[in-house]
């Protein structure tokens, strides 16, 4: 689904990702892992054209999306929730969910219903704003925004970041549906290794810009762990 081939990216004169090599199989969430600062929400940037690439390519469906414009991207079925939600605070639920309406693969003229099926919060607060929603709930409106394009991939920047136990539990369980039931691709960044290992079938190690290690999710062992992860 996902191919990326040699990917470089620098910030000025910082070489920031080195020869990046990367698979996300369709129907399966692959985990990004790596400690604060490696590069992983860099590649996500390139990944969805927010930031431009040095060399390499970025393969979808064997359409190489190097230097395509980001809306484009997401015209071609690639949804994206940012690290830290990044909502409209001052539009309603309803607002926030309607302004991806025009820009998804499949143009629509109503939110669809996968959205209120999976959340049905978001149903019940569609008048209220998007900034006086709860942390999970704007997790929750977030990932609701990204469904409204109709995404056959998903991406996904710490959507546990500052979220209480249940909505992660919540969070969780919508995953493995998209990948299990709606066979979606799912990139994930992700620190909480049980919830990694509750929801990724592959992982990527990044480390000072590199790919370090990547796997099946059962082969990231104690050594792997203690060697990347742990602070």
């Amino acid at each position: 689904m996902l191919r990326l081939e040699q990917l470089n990216q620098f910030y000025g004169e910082s070489h920031t990702l080195w020869d990046i090599d990367l698979q996300a199989a369709r129907g399966k969430c692959t985990c990004l892992m790596g400690r604060n600062g490696v590069g992983k929400t860099t590649l996500l940037s390139c990944v969805m054209g927010l930031l431009p690439t040095a060399s390499g390519r970025i393969l979808l469906d064997d359409t190489d999306i190097s230097r395509m414009p980001a809306e484009r991207r997401a015209g071609l079925g690639v949804g994206y929730v940012p690290q830290g939600r990044q909502i409209f605070s001052l539009l309603t639920v309803r607002e926030n969910l309607e302004i991806g309406l025009a820009t998804g693969r499949v143009k629509k003229k109503q939110i669809p219903d996968i959205v209120f099926d999976l959340f049905p919060v978001l149903h019940e607060m569609l008048a209220r704003r998007g900034g006086d929603l709860s942390g999970g709930q704007q997790q929750q409106l977030a990932i609701g925004r990204a469904l409204v394009l109709d995404p056959t991939m998903l991406i996904l920047d710490e959507p546990t970041e500052g979220i209480q136990p249940n909505i992660v539990h919540e969070i969780g369980e919508i995953i493995n549906k998209l990948k299990n039931g709606l066979n979606m691709t799912i990139l994930l960044v992700e620190q909480k290794l049980p919830f990694a290992r509750a929801v990724a079938d592959s992982f990527v190690i990044l480390d000072r810009g590199r790919s370090v290690a990547q796997g099946e999710i059962t082969e990231l062992d104690d050594r792997l762990i203690k060697q990347y992860l742990t602070v």
